[in-house]
């Protein structure tokens, strides 16, 4: 069996990726503070339908379903990525008409940095959960 293909490590993979993603964008927010006319971006978070493995070789997913005919059902996570940076929602703009807050965009990205680090460190726990399982620790 291929532990790596359970969902808990398919979630937290997908989640660091996300992470990754959001810091080159966060980090690209504030190489370009100065440029005129530049609008802030941002990455949403993928949906929190129900999550599911991918079909063997093809990474992790997130699937949601309907289980009753009243539930709304949410619309997949495209597939290139996490479905490309949008402009985000600033609380200033500044004369020259560009809408990177550098307070802002430093807040989000100590924010994302504290996120990713729980999630490597579930990783690291759930491995080591699992080593313990099979008697390897400290081998």
């Amino acid at each position: 069996m291929d532990f790596m293909n359970l969902p808990v490590f398919s979630a937290l993979k997908n989640k660091m990726q996300w992470h990754q993603a959001r810091q080159g964008v966060l980090a690209e927010n504030i190489a370009n503070a100065a440029t005129p006319g530049y609008v802030a971006k941002d990455i949403a978070q993928p949906g929190r339908g129900v999550m599911s493995p991918a079909p063997s070789g093809q990474g992790s997913s997130f699937a949601s379903f309907v289980t009753h005919p009243k539930h709304i059902q949410l619309s997949p996570i495209s597939s290139s990525g996490f479905g490309g940076a949008k402009a985000s929602d600033s609380l200033e703009i500044t004369p020259d008409e560009n809408s990177v807050v550098l307070e802002e965009q430093m807040m989000k990205i100590a924010g994302n940095q504290m996120d990713y680090q729980a999630a490597t460190s579930l990783y690291s726990s759930n491995l080591g959960l699992i080593r313990t399982a099979i008697g390897s620790r400290g081998q």
